[in-house]
Order: structure tokens, then sequence, then C-alpha cells
């Protein structure tokens, strides 16, 4: 059982024993070796980004609705629209000078800096009794001091008793507060108040206030994919932290929402807002990051579809052969998933050019008669022929009575080539 005294790194660790392995032949068919069950998500990740970043996100548009502007702001095409602050050209003037020193505290997020900052997450991770922490401020002149050593690349041993918990805690605010740019981007911004809007649907298919947890744990799970790596490092340890502060919220009075409420202004605020800049979005922030406190034990794995398309990526038709059941499995999502009586045609637009896509993919299985069986599937459902002649292999009329019986239909006979 972990103890308030674990690291983050030991914690990470023994959870990671329970993360599933297989068997795998790459590249050469005749040696085989042991993949992580994420192997393949970070393979295409590095060797196919723009595959990547196609199909993840085709699925965070799935789950949350970001009109053209937001979706290129999250694409990166165009520049993130914020709230705006005088202070502007002042905090982009010091950034400038901070950035000539080379220093850790102002400077753009890298991976050494991060062996800095674990210092003080790790010391953390051991003091998590400490009453009010990360909400009393530590002693301004013990923090300089820290701030000056981390800055030159030091070691420091801060079980001497030199450095207060508080000192510590409140130095590591004061380094995300002084990142260029929020810890969770600009980019993303427009996304996280999306994903607090996600709720549940009552029968008739009108929205509830019902947050739907688990579509929301999916979508962050899909944008964290996305975050640069030294972001994404960064907050994974930063939310095992608070999550475990939050467990020990008996001694340290910290529940998720206080140290929500501590650290949201600090890695979502677009840099320089102000509470009167954001007007009514500082609740939805902070929820939004309470949430990531509670449920951070399971934002930083892919999504198991996902791991079935990277799989079936690198291995070919024989995995698409065994992973028909993920096909018709986000098949199934998009039908069943997305609300009824919200975005009509562009749900049925983009559950065709699903059902365009699974049919490519059965045809460009090897010849054999489970293929053949499941061609006949698709050739026997009315209106669902494919045709040359038009864009989609589909046509749009009786599509309503044709979804469920063809994908019953693939189910019963790809049920016997599934893993």
């Amino acid at each position: 059982m972990a103890t308030q005294n674990d690291s983050p790194q030991k914690l990470n660790k023994s959870r990671e024993t329970k993360s599933s392995m297989f068997l795998c032949n790459e590249p050469d068919p005749s040696q085989s070796v042991i993949c992580h069950s994420e192997f393949f998500v970070e393979r295409l990740k590095y060797e196919k980004p723009q595959v990547f970043a196609d199909l993840v996100l085709s699925n965070i548009t799935r789950l949350i609705d970001l009109p053209g502007e937001e979706f290129a702001q999250l694409t990166g095409e165009s520049e993130p629209r914020l709230p705006s602050s005088s202070n502007g050209f002042l905090r982009n003037f010091n950034f400038l000078k901070r950035k000539e020193k080379k220093v850790v505290f102002g400077a753009p997020l890298t991976e050494e800096g991060i062996a800095q900052i674990y210092q003080l997450i790790e010391y953390l991770s051991k003091n998590l009794h400490v009453e009010g922490l990360f909400r009393v401020p530590g002693n301004s002149l013990r923090q300089a001091a820290l701030k000056e050593m981390l800055n030159a690349g030091a070691d420091i041993d801060l079980e001497t008793g030199d450095f207060h918990p508080n000192d510590v805690a409140t130095l590591l605010k004061v380094f995300l507060g002084e990142l260029p740019e929020p810890l969770l981007t600009h980019k993303h911004y427009h996304a996280h108040l999306k994903i607090g809007e996600l709720t549940l649907f009552d029968d008739k298919g009108d929205k509830t206030n019902v947050p739907d947890k688990e579509r929301q744990i999916e979508t962050f799970q899909l944008l964290f994919m996305l975050l640069p790596p030294a972001n994404r490092s960064l907050l994974k340890l930063l939310l095992d932290l608070l999550h475990h502060t939050a467990r020990n919220q008996h001694a340290n009075k910290m529940s998720a929402l206080n140290l929500a409420t501590m650290f949201a202004p600090h890695i979502i605020w677009p840099k320089n807002m102000v509470t009167s800049d954001l007007q009514g979005d500082i609740e939805k922030l902070n929820n939004g990051v309470a949430f990531l406190i509670r449920h951070s034990q399971k934002l930083f794995k892919a999504p198991e579809y996902i791991k079935d398309y990277a799989k079936a990526h690198f291995l070919g038709s024989k995995a698409l052969q065994s992973n028909v059941s993920f096909w018709m499995f986000h098949l199934f999502l998009l039908i069943n998933v997305l609300p009824k009586k919200r975005h009509i045609a562009e749900s049925l637009s983009y559950t065709e050019t699903a059902l365009r896509e699974l049919y490519q993919q059965v045809s460009s299985m090897p010849e054999s008669a489970k293929k053949k069986k499941l061609i006949r599937k698709f050739e026997k459902q009315p209106g669902m022929t494919p045709s040359a002649e038009c864009q989609s292999p589909f046509r749009r009329h009786q599509r309503s009575r044709s979804f469920s019986g063809i994908i019953k239909g693939l189910e019963r006979a790809g049920a016997d080539v599934c893993l």
C-alpha cells in the first residue's frame, strides 16, 4: 500500500507493474519481442506524427464541439484568441530577458528544468501532512535563496531542514506561474472549457446537469496526448503529487478543489489574466483542475481503441483481421454515444465516413473465407452496397434502418476472428 512518504516515481512504478504486456513480431517476424501495451501508440506518435495527430483530433471532435476557429487553435493553425490584458508587452519583455539568462524560472520548459523542479516535488511528496500545504505562503528570503540555487543547476539537499515545506510549495507555484505559457498551453484552453460541459443525456436525448465522467476522462486522455513531451511529463508529476496531497486532506486540510483553486491560475489561466478578465470561466477552470487531480491516475493512458489502431497500423492486415472488434466498437460509439438531438447532420456525415473507412479496412484484408463473409454482410444491407461511382461507398437513403443491421451482421461474422 502506498504511503505519503512514497515519491511520485515510486508510486508510478508500482502502478506500472499492472500494465499489460504482449508478444509482437517486429520488425523481423522471426524475432519476438515483449511490447508494452502502449508501445505502438508511442511509435505512431514519433514515427507518424501526422497520422497520430489526425487520429487523436478526430476522436476529440467526436467528444466535444469545437467550432472552426477553436479547432484551428487546437491544431496550431491559428493563434489562440484569449482574453486580452494590458500587461502583455511587459511580460514578453521580461520573458526575453529571462530567456537570455538561460535560467530555470521563467524559461521555456525543458527536461533539464523539470529535473531541477523534481527536487521540489520529491521533497513535497514526503511532507503531505503539513497543514495548509500550497495555501500557506513560505518565507520570501528562503524562497529567493532556493530559487537561486535551482537556477544555478545545483543539487539541493532539502532534508537538512534549511527550508520549510511551505517554502518549497510556494516556490513550485512560482515556477509554474513564471512559465512563458501555461502548463496546459494556450492552444488547449477552449478545449478544457468544453470538456467541463460534457454531461449525461436522459432517455429523451436531452442534456442533464450530471457530469459525464467517462467521456471527460476519455477526452482528457486524448488531449494530453497532444501536449508537448515536457509539458506532459511535468503535468503527470504535478497531478500525481496533488492527487496524493488531496488524499491526505485529513491532515493537511487541502481538498482537490482547494488545491485546484491554488493551481488553476498557474497552469491553465492565460498569462497575466486576472479574475475580471476571465469573467464566468473561473468556476469552470477550478472545477476542471479539481477533476484532473481526482482522476489523475487514469488520464495518462491511451484509450483502448487508440492502442488497437496503432497496433493495426504497424502490424498490417493480420492485426486488422484480429481487431475487427475495434472498428465495430468505434462505429457503435459514433452512432450511440453522440447526442441524439444535436448536430445530427454532422453525426451522420462522420458516421458515414467511419463506415467507408471500415469497409476499406475489410477490403484490404487478405483473401479468405472470413473476408468474403464480412463483405457479404455489407452487400446484404439495403442501401449500403459499395458504389465506385459515388464519393461514399454507401448510399444516403435508408441509413437509419441499415446501421444497426450491418453492425450486428459484422459482429456475427467477425466474432470468430477477434482476439
